[in-house]
């Protein structure tokens, strides 16, 4: 059985200023791009079996500029909705809520279309992608690899390790890397964390 790759898209604007982002469609910098195609080679060093995108064309150009081919774009892979807060810096928030805690705490809620998710909406979300994960594992030789955002896949990585979705809180994911998870004696595992070239 292969293992599942976590690659978290590259740098942009708002990355760089820290503000939280989820549904706004920003693109990559050039120096997000740049990390990307250095990645390639440890991507391509890895038989991928299937391929799933964020619809959000950070995630869906880093997965392009990987050479990776039929990816398919999942909305379960979006980052975490935001909801009031996207947009907005941690410490922005933290003046009108101090000591607020994404993980912990969850967000305020937003316009209709994105009203926010709470950590255990982000983790039945990241339960339902695992699942789509396990059943292209079984049915394709090689590896999965996930092209998604920082907080979700922290999220997503605890799910897997049988953790609740507040313990993605211990998983710092940087921009333009690569994570893999694995299996040892049949239980899942942390492999590799924040791989670059």
């Amino acid at each position: 059985m292969g293992d599942l790759l976590l690659v978290r898209h590259g740098e942009t604007e708002w990355a760089l200023s820290g503000q939280h982002t989820s549904w706004t469609d920003i693109p990559l910098t050039e120096n997000g791009r740049e990390p990307a195609r250095r990645l390639a080679p440890l991507i391509g060093s890895y038989h991928v079996g299937a391929v799933f995108s964020s619809p959000m064309v950070r995630a869906h150009e880093t997965a392009k500029l990987l050479g990776l081919g039929n990816v398919r774009v999942d909305a379960d892979l979006c980052e975490w909705d935001y909801g009031a807060y996207e947009g907005v810096t941690t410490l922005e928030i933290q003046r009108n809520r101090p000591g607020w805690f994404l993980f912990t705490d969850g967000v305020a809620p937003g316009p209709p279309e994105h009203p926010g998710e709470s950590p255990e909406e982000v983790g039945a979300r990241a339960d339902r992608m695992l699942a789509k994960v396990e059943a292209a594992l079984a049915e394709y030789e090689g590896s999965v690899v996930l092209v998604g955002h920082g907080h979700f896949s922290r999220v997503l990585t605890a799910r897997r390790l049988g953790l609740t979705p507040a313990d993605g809180a211990h998983f710092l994911l940087a921009t333009g890397t690569v994570s893999r998870l694995s299996t040892e004696h049949g239980r899942p595992v942390v492999a590799g964390w924040n791989l670059r070239p």
